[in-house]
């Protein structure tokens, strides 16, 4: 495999309910052993860099019983699967019980050959990877319970939801400090140093496997927010950061290893700094779906090698499917504008298709929706698109909108150039619901003598402009709501 590429393309596919409706269609039991070449010959299409495989590891059999005892978790089961019984519940694919692929969905073995196939054409490995947490009956609960937060008989009969006792030894669930215990799931101690070692020899292994990890609320792991959240009961406070000894050990062993923190609180540049590759843009995506064109411009005036290291995302299996959260139109800009950012970028599995229904990551399948063809056929031209070498290796740089007197719409359009050479794109999206026009402001002064036509490789719609005014008094555009346009220049 040739090095990673700037700014890939990331897939998420959810393992089991995928592997589930694989083998409804072919109509024998499809493992990640034996998937036809088919389905990769279409996932390839979609022009997709690397694929993350969410929920390869070993399940739970404590974790599906706790879950299967929670009535949060069986409304939410009831309400994505309206004839959801208990055999669908497989498990939380983040209640980990051992670091190996689950037999069910083909084994290492399996995933071994899976790897090999997406290598044949090009496309990268990423799988899970749960710091916080582990499951009940995860063996390193028998054989070193000193790994584990603990506490004691009072905190077990004060709060019974964050505390468990197993045998003599009372152990706290994983937690988020802002929300309550996830039950099933026992809290490790990040300060641990013996835990740390183990750690970092199971994800040695784990790198042989696959090409990057997606690291499940990484930002909970720097020791500023494990000492708030676990205070005294985690011992003194290490000398080095958790993510600061694990990431370089890994990339010692595989230095085209990556690492992707799911992250938020604002903490994605101290995560950065301690050596993660990409995070999530989860301030990108809020304003998307809650702020105005003017919000979103603010947060592109970020440092370019800061943007450079977020993945940028209108959909993945923790928020609702974009269809429902976005309002028609709104989901097909806010698309093209995490499409066409520096960065990585993250689609889900169904995201291009239109789906509705949120499912819960415990069940195995989900209920039938029709396709969206026409959403599919925009979201294929796009990534057509943003696979061209400009959006890799070329220079992203904003562009200033203006308007007129009488006229300050523009302020609701957003505008961005890549360039690479004389391969050069512009973007340019209404993020608005009602009408706006304005002045595009390109960067540089190549454009001044020459003639130029802008072809949008969505709509395939040209236009003829001339060069000097381009310079001069931008690119007029009109633009209805939500409209956008991703334009290439052609020497006229």
């Amino acid at each position: 495999m040739e090095p990673w590429k700037k700014n890939p393309i990331v897939y998420e596919i959810n393992t089991w309910v995928w592997l589930w409706e694989l083998s409804r269609k072919y109509g024998y039991p499809v493992t990640l052993g034996n998937i036809p070449g088919e389905t990769w010959d279409e996932i390839a299409h979609l022009n997709i860099e690397a694929i993350w495989l969410m929920g390869v590891w070993e399940r739970s059999p404590a974790g599906i019983a706790i879950s299967n005892n929670h009535p949060g978790n069986l409304a939410d089961f009831q309400r994505a699967l309206p004839d959801f019984t208990f055999a669908d519940n497989v498990g939380s694919p983040y209640c980990v019980r051992r670091y190996v692929v689950d037999e069910q969905l083909g084994g290492d073995q399996g995933l071994a050959v899976t790897r090999n196939q997406l290598a044949g054409y090009g496309i990268r490995l990423i799988l899970d990877f749960v710091p916080n947490h582990l499951a009940h009956d995860h063996p390193w609960v028998e054989e070193f319970p000193e790994y584990f937060i603990r506490g004691t008989l009072e905190d077990l009969r004060d709060d019974p939801v964050t505390f468990r006792q197993k045998g003599e030894t009372i152990f706290a669930c994983g937690k988020d400090p802002f929300y309550p215990a996830w039950e099933d799931v026992l809290q490790v101690n990040a300060f641990h140093q013996g835990l740390r070692e183990a750690v970092i020899e199971t994800m040695i292994r784990v790198s042989g496997q696959c090409d990057g990890v997606r690291c499940d609320m990484a930002m909970l792991l720097i020791s500023d927010v494990f000492e708030q959240t676990w205070g005294k009961r985690a011992g003194g406070r290490p000398a080095f950061e958790y993510w600061v000894e694990l990431i370089p050990a890994v990339k010692r062993s595989n230095s085209d290893f990556i690492f992707i923190a799911e992250a938020y609180w604002d903490l994605e540049w101290e995560l950065q700094q301690q050596g993660f590759d990409y995070c999530y843009d989860k301030r990108l995506y809020d304003r998307l779906e809650h702020d105005s064109a003017a919000s979103i411009r603010l947060h592109l005036t970020a440092d370019t090698g800061f943007q450079s290291k977020l993945i940028r995302f209108i959909e993945n299996h923790d928020e609702p499917r974009h269809v429902v959260a976005f309002q028609p139109g709104k989901n097909r800009a806010a698309v093209v504008i995490s499409s066409t950012l520096p960065g990585a970028k993250l689609y889900h599995e169904g995201q291009f298709e239109g789906r509705k229904v949120k499912l819960p990551v415990f069940l195995r399948r989900r209920p039938d929706e029709p396709v969206d063809t026409d959403l599919f056929g925009f979201v294929q031209r796009l990534l057509t698109t943003v696979h061209q070498s400009v959006f890799k290796e070329g220079v992203w740089q904003l562009c200033e909108c203006t308007g007129w007197v009488d006229n300050d719409t523009s302020r609701e359009l957003l505008a961005w150039t890549w360039h690479d050479g004389y391969d050069r794109y512009l973007v340019v999206v209404n993020y608005s619901a009602k009408a706006a026009q304005g002045h595009v402001w390109l960067p540089g002064d190549d454009l001044a003598g020459s003639g130029w036509q802008l072809s949008d490789t969505i709509t395939g719609i040209t236009f003829q402009c001339n060069g000097d005014d381009l310079h001069n008094q931008g690119l007029y555009v009109a633009l209805g709501p939500w409209q956008n346009h991703l334009l290439r220049f052609y020497p006229a």
